[in-house]
């Protein structure tokens, strides 16, 4: 009877799980916090639907390993040697002031070293899946503060492990030294011994799988290295989630990690689905009533805290502009995933009693709500005091009013902006970069450019810059909310002024084109378009036809490729395809001898017209009948697709 009802138990967390997932989804807002949401609700403290909940997180934390495994086989080794200063400067300021300084106050509050310093860790933790996706739905992850987040992000995720293994030794806090020592000394020989292990044994294992070739052993294996792992670490005196952790790093080094990832993550997301649900049913909501204090407290130091630790340490530590400080503070204020598991390893451990958990897991959910709404916030009083305070001001002279009347301003000085930079100087067109990254700034003033320091967005600084006199004005940012705004003020300033702007992203051509922008590049289009042009080449389809098209394509504002992809493209755009163009064509190198034009017979055999003969870097326009060809020569002809690729063969097959 006691399988019947913990089945059926389980199959109401499954349904309750699937309803949150779909309710939350549709409404944009993060899954764990609807997870969370509905064990709250289902739970002993809401309508009781699963009265012993103890029952089910046995099997529910079983979620916990999987995520630390698929955290260990997608540890951004690439992105973290991209991001390994900016990670280690930011993420590491963050990390350790906000858990000294919550930390301190719950010591200066009454709590022992012990609980205090995990009170400072859970904090400091921000929610890795919320913070993407918020950064995804902006656009905003190649950011600037997208950046300083995401780094900011590995960081956090890197720190779980260390955290993680302080959990014993904290609970030794309270023996002599002698005992904390030998604590060290065994967590050091196990976290040693595993390490050995996972490298030596997890790629063997998965190699021999794969060559048995036997999807249902990889499988079987898979799962035995996540959870053969985790146990493994637990009889060595670690934990579950730090062996889980271990396994998934060992598996990187085997080619196979990626098949293994796909094995899992179904499973993962399941279990992890019912690992909150269950920690939700943890919440009593009368902890709302009976400790408001306390949970408005965590929310100060969840919130605002860090968020003002990430804006006035971190970013100025990286030189990031205040705007980008403020935003990533916004975007990393809750605390997520990552907190949960070590608060709930840190319980089991004694070193959090049951009303301080409740104060955990209800500040934790409600900063996951209030995220969102934080973001938005902060993000509107940004862009209210992005024409006032926000930044320093180049205070560069106005130049004269000639130089202005026929010089580019480039705004933003990374890839696209220095690409177009040196063509402009390649041309001997007078330029000015403008960039809002003052480590950038210093070093391209330090190689000559000539680059103010300044915020686009405000408008004091876009008129001292000239915007209204510029010859053109190219936003090359790529932060798509910066730009719409850059675009919007310069369009509000100098109507008549041309200016590209530059986006990665398909919702905001229109956007852009509503804001002001004369011009539009939109990176995905342009990629799309590429890939056009490349496979009609391979088809033997005339460069010029080819040419003609995709450049209609940019004139109807790539209009064509945004509409519904069912429908087919316009004819009249087809016909440009098929249009007579003049195209130069080689002569192959294996082409035999020298032959004329009239022994060839091009134009009886394949209707081209030749228009000019090149050979040995020496043109001869209009060729007579008798004019002879040969290898590496070069034709310019007029013709369609049929006749260039007749020519093609001809000039291919002949023999002597």
């Amino acid at each position: 009877m006691t399988d019947h009802h913990l089945m059926l138990e389980m199959l109401l967390l499954l349904a309750l799980t699937a309803g949150a997932l779909a309710l939350f989804d549709r409404f944009k807002l993060p899954a764990i916090v609807g997870f969370l949401l509905v064990g709250a609700v289902a739970g002993p403290g809401g309508l009781q639907l699963v009265d012993e909940p103890e029952r089910v997180r046995s099997l529910a934390e079983i979620g916990v390993v999987f995520l630390l495994f698929e955290i260990g086989l997608e540890l951004p080794l690439e992105r973290l040697r991209a991001l390994w200063r900016t990670a280690l400067v930011a993420g590491g300021a963050q990390v350790g002031l906000t858990v000294a300084v919550v930390a301190i106050g719950a010591g200066a509050l009454g709590l022992d070293a012990g609980p205090a310093l995990v009170l400072g860790g859970v904090v400091a933790m921000s929610s890795t899946a919320l913070a993407m996706r918020l950064l995804v739905d902006q656009g905003a992850v190649d950011a600037p503060h997208g950046r300083l987040s995401v780094s900011i992000l590995v960081l956090q995720d890197l720190a779980i492990v260390p955290f993680l293994l302080a959990i014993p030794l904290l609970g030794e806090a309270g023996g002599s030294l002698r005992e904390v020592g030998l604590a060290i000394v065994r967590m050091a020989l196990a976290l040693g011994g595993m390490l050995l292990v996972t490298r030596g044994v997890v790629p063997r294992v998965l190699d021999r799988a794969a060559r048995a070739r036997s999807p249902d052993l990889f499988s079987l294996l898979a799962l035995l290295v996540v959870l053969g792992s985790a146990f493994a670490a637990e009889m060595l005196g670690l934990t579950l989630a730090v062996g889980a952790l271990l396994a998934g790093v060992a598996a990187t080094a085997s080619p196979y990690s990626h098949q293994l990832f796909s094995e899992i993550v179904p499973l993962r997301g399941v279990l992890i689905g019912l690992f909150f649900t269950a920690v939700g049913m943890l919440l009593e909501p009368r902890a709302l009533i009976e400790q408001p204090g306390s949970i408005l407290l965590y929310l100060v130091a969840a919130i605002g805290l860090k968020g003002a630790i990430v804006a006035g340490v971190a970013a100025r530590l990286t030189r990031e502009s205040t705007r980008s400080g403020l935003l990533a503070g916004a975007a990393l204020a809750q605390t997520g995933e990552f907190s949960f598991v070590f608060a709930e390893t840190a319980r089991s451990a004694g070193l959090l009693d049951p009303a301080l958990h409740q104060v955990v897991i209800a500040g934790s959910i409600l900063s996951l709500l209030a995220t969102p709404f934080v973001l938005r916030a902060v993000t509107g009083l940004v862009d209210r005091l992005g024409g006032r305070s926000l930044e320093a001001t180049d205070t560069t002279p106005r130049d004269d009013d000639e130089m202005l009347a026929e010089r580019v301003i480039v705004i933003g000085f990374g890839h696209a902006g220095q690409t177009l930079v040196r063509t402009l100087r390649s041309l001997e067109i007078p330029y000015v970069i403008v960039e809002a990254n003052a480590r950038g700034v210093e070093s391209a003033r330090e190689r000559g450019e000539p680059i103010v320091f300044a915020d686009a967005t405000r408008p004091p600084a876009l008129l001292r810059l000239g915007v209204d006199q510029a010859k053109l004005v190219v936003v090359a940012i790529s932060d798509p909310l910066a730009t719409r705004r850059i675009v919007s003020r310069i369009h509000a300033l100098a109507p008549h002024t041309p200016l590209v702007a530059r986006t990665r992203y398909v919702q905001e051509v229109d956007l852009l084109e509503q804001a002001g922008a004369s011009m539009i590049v939109a990176e995905e289009y342009e990629g799309a378009l590429e890939l056009v042009a490349r496979t009609l080449n391979s088809f033997a389809v005339p460069s010029g036809a080819v040419r003609n098209f995709t450049d209609a394509l940019r004139e109807e504002g790539y209009g064509a490729i945004r509409t519904n992809s069912a429908l087919p493209i316009d004819p009249w755009l087809i016909e440009l395809l098929g249009q007579v163009e003049t195209e130069w064509r080689d002569v192959p190198e294996n082409f035999p001898g020298r032959t004329s034009l009239s022994d060839l017979g091009i134009r009886a055999k394949t209707g081209v017209s030749v228009l000019a003969v090149e050979s040995l870097g020496s043109a001869t326009p209009n060729p007579s009948p008798d004019h002879e060809i040969g290898a590496n020569d070069r034709l310019l002809v007029l013709g369609d697709q049929t006749a260039l690729t007749k020519l093609d063969e001809l000039l291919r097959d002949h023999r002597d």
